[in-house]
C-alpha cells in the first residue's frame, strides 16, 4: 500500500477513486514546477523546452505500460468523449459497408450520445444497437461494423471478458472499441493479447490525475497509419507548424491527436503515474478483490436491507461494489458525512470503490461501522441528505 503518496484528509475514509481518484502528494511541487519554473520563466519557450508539445506522447508511452500496450501506440488529450469519436467514426471508415454499431445497456451514456449523435449525422441506415450485457454475443453478426463497450460498468462494476468478446467481434468481421474508464489502473489490461483495435480511457479516476484531466486513446499499431481521423485537429497534422491548408494525418499514432494539450493537467498526469512505477497491476487486483470481498461480507451481515446489485462472482467484478437501497441517496450523504465517502447513481445504487493504494482492511471495517450506523439508526432520514445537490 502506498497511502503516504496521497493527500487524504484526516478523518476521511477514501472509497470513490472510481469517480475521481484522490490528490498525489507529489501533485502539488510538480504543478508549481510546471507554472513557476517552467510557464512563468520560459513563457511561450516551455512548447520546445520543457517539452510541453511532446507531452501527450511521452504520458502515452507511460500509460502503455499499465494497459498492456506496445509504445507509441497511446497518446493523451481531449477528453474520453471525443476519444470514442475518434475510435468510432475510424471503425466505421473500416467497415463501409456495414451499419450497425452494438453496445449494451451498461454503457455509460457519454459513448452512447457520442455514438448517436456520430450516426445521426451520416445517414438514416446507420443504427445503435443496445442490447442486455449478457445478449452481445448472439447479437454479434456481419451487420456489425463496431462492438463499442466500457469494460467495466460504471453502476454495478460487472466485468466484461475483453479479450473473449474482441475475438467474437472478429469472427463474423467487426472492429473492437473499449472504453476502459473503469479498469485502467485497476486491474490488469493487456490491450496487445486482446488484439482490440482501439480502446480509451480517462486519467482521473482510478489514476489520480485530477478533475478533467485529459483522456486517452490507443490505436493497434498494424492500422493506425491507414486511419483518416474525422476530427482533424491541427496538432494532428503531419506538419501543425507549416500551417497548410489542407489536411495531412500526422505519423501513427500522433495523427489521432486534435487540440492543444492542457500542460497543467497534464503535468499532474505526470506526477500522478509516478505512484504506479514498480507496481504490479496483479497484486493491485488481488489485493482490490480481498478488499471488496470483505466488505460485501460485512455489510451483508450488518445491513441486510442492502442489495448487492454487483456480480458476486469477483472474476466478474471490476474495483466496485455497489448496492441498491430504496433510499440510497439520502442514505450516501449522511454516509459521507459520517466521513466515508462513496457516491450514489440513480436511480437506486450506492457506490464503492476500492483501491489498495490507499485503502486497506482496517479502512473498509471502519467503513462498514459507519454504513451499519447509517443504515440501521436511519440517520439518512432527514432532509439537508435528501435534497439532491447538482452532482450526485
Amino acid at each position: 500500500m502506498r497511502k503516504q503518496l496521497f493527500d487524504i484528509p484526516k478523518g476521511i475514509i477514501y472509497l470513490d477513486g472510481n469517480s475521481l481518484g484522490p490528490l498525489p502528494v507529489s501533485v502539488n511541487k510538480k504543478l508549481n514546477q510546471t507554472v513557476n519554473d517552467e510557464w512563468r520563466t520560459l513563457l511561450i519557450k516551455g512548447w520546445n523546452d520543457a517539452g510541453w508539445h511532446r507531452q501527450p506522447l511521452t504520458l502515452g508511452d507511460r500509460l502503455a505500460k499499465l494497459i498492456g500496450a506496445q509504445a507509441n501506440t497511446v497518446v493523451v488529450g481531449d477528453t474520453l468523449s471525443i476519444k470514442i469519436y475518434q475510435a468510432l467514426a475510424a471503425s466505421l471508415q473500416m467497415r463501409p459497408d456495414r451499419k450497425v454499431v452494438l453496445s449494451d445497456n451498461g454503457n455509460f451514456p457519454t459513448d452512447l450520445y457520442m455514438a448517436k449523435g456520430l450516426l445521426d449525422s451520416l445517414d438514416k441506415d446507420y443504427e445503435l444497437r443496445i442490447v442486455d450485457p449478457e445478449a452481445i454475443a448472439e447479437n454479434l453478426d456481419e451487420s456489425v461494423a463496431a462492438l463499442m463497450l466500457t469494460q467495466v460498468d460504471y453502476r454495478t462494476g460487472r466485468l466484461h471478458n475483453m479479450k473473449e468478446l474482441t475475438a467474437r467481434a472478429h469472427a463474423v468481421g467487426s472492429v473492437a472499441i473499449w472504453d476502459l474508464a473503469h479498469s485502467a489502473g485497476a486491474m490488469p489490461i493487456d490491450l496487445e493479447a486482446c488484439n482490440a483495435e482501439f480502446a480509451a480511457g480517462c486519467t482521473y479516476k482510478y489514476l489520480n490525475a485530477g478533475p478533467g484531466a485529459p483522456a486517452f486513446i490507443y490505436v493497434r499499431p498494424d492500422i493506425v497509419n491507414d486511419i483518416k481521423p474525422a476530427l482533424a485537429g491541427w496538432l494532428g497534422h503531419a506538419s501543425p507548424f507549416g500551417f497548410e491548408l489542407n489536411y495531412t494525418p500526422g505519423p501513427a499514432i500522433e495523427r489521432m491527436r486534435v487540440g492543444t494539450p492542457p500542460v497543467l493537467q497534464m503535468s499532474a498526469l505526470d506526477a500522478a503515474l509516478d505512484i504506479w512505477d514498480g507496481v504490479s497491476m496483479s497484486e493491485i487486483r488481488k489485493k482490490s478483490i480481498l478488499l471488496s470481498e470483505l466488505f460485501i461480507s460485512e455489510v451483508e451481515k450488518r445491513c441486510p436491507t442492502l442489495n448487492l446489485v454487483s456480480p458476486r462472482d469477483s472474476a466478474k467484478r471490476g474495483s466496485q461494489v455497489s448496492f441498491a437501497f430504496e433510499n440510497g441517496y439520502a442514505a450516501m450523504q449522511a454516509i459521507i458525512a459520517g466521513g466515508v465517502i462513496g457516491d450514489f447513481r440513480a436511480p437506486n445504487i450506492m457506490r464503492f470503490g476500492f483501491t489498495p493504494l490507499y485503502i486497506d482492511e482496517d479502512d473498509v471495517r471502519q467503513a462498514v461501522d459507519v454504513i451499519t450506523d447509517v443504515i440501521q439508526n436511519n440517520l439518512w432520514d432527514r432532509e439537508e441528505y435528501k435534497t439532491r445537490k447538482e452532482v450526485t
